[in-house]
């Protein structure tokens, strides 16, 4: 594959993604995107048949920005700080990625390709990934859980939080622009989630990145 290529094909994602997130993804045409590019509608056809591809394939970098942010981590640098940087990096990637979430069932039903992926992904990988990394947290000393259980429902409450934060914003306030700082709401929410778990020696630790966010 040609350098031109390659530089094409990631510039078609970039600004697609760019597009979508300030007008909505269905406001947005293959056309649409050409014209911004100043490239021909054959030229975009020639790395991407269709919107459904392009759409695929911002999913699948949310998907490794996503993986990337769950990885394990090494137990002694799991600190009350960190996990603040943690969820400063998370929702920063939720804002870049924020079109995906605006109307996620009607951009899974448009795309069976993202649908079928999305499911898999979510389902069998990111929700068993949130547990091991709040059992990090665990055994760092940070949260105390007293069953499996426990970790799986606070798993749940802190994916839907951060995944749609930004539409529970915007939806709660339409007149009210949301943005990039909008995420530090969110970073509080999640940490009212994560206060009935933290150990007794870390407590005054939560409250001051509580104070941070406020």
């Amino acid at each position: 594959m040609s350098k031109t290529r390659i530089k094409t094909y990631d510039k078609i994602v970039i600004e697609s993604l760019k597009l979508f997130n300030e007008h909505g993804e269905r406001a947005i045409t293959t056309n649409h995107i050409s014209a911004h590019l100043g490239i021909s509608p054959g030229n975009l056809y020639y790395h991407f048949r269709n919107k459904e591809e392009i759409v695929f394939q911002i999913f699948r970098e949310y998907e490794a920005f996503i993986r990337d942010q769950l990885a394990p981590k090494t137990e002694g640098t799991i600190t009350p700080q960190a996990l603040s940087d943690q969820l400063d990096a998370l929702f920063k990637g939720m804002w870049n990625y924020r079109f995906l979430f605006d109307d996620l069932p009607g951009l899974l039903s448009r795309n069976p390709q993202l649908q079928a992926e999305y499911h898999a992904t979510i389902g069998t990988d990111l929700r068993p990934m949130m547990g091991d990394m709040l059992k990090g947290f665990a055994r760092a000393g940070l949260l105390t859980f007293s069953s499996d259980e426990e970790i799986e429902q606070l798993a749940v409450n802190i994916w839907l939080v951060v995944k749609f934060w930004y539409a529970f914003e915007q939806s709660a306030a339409p007149k009210v622009p949301i943005s990039a700082e909008t995420g530090r709401r969110g970073a509080r929410q999640v940490l009212a989630l994560m206060r009935p778990y933290v150990t007794p020696d870390n407590k005054a630790a939560f409250t001051e990145l509580d104070a941070h966010y406020r």
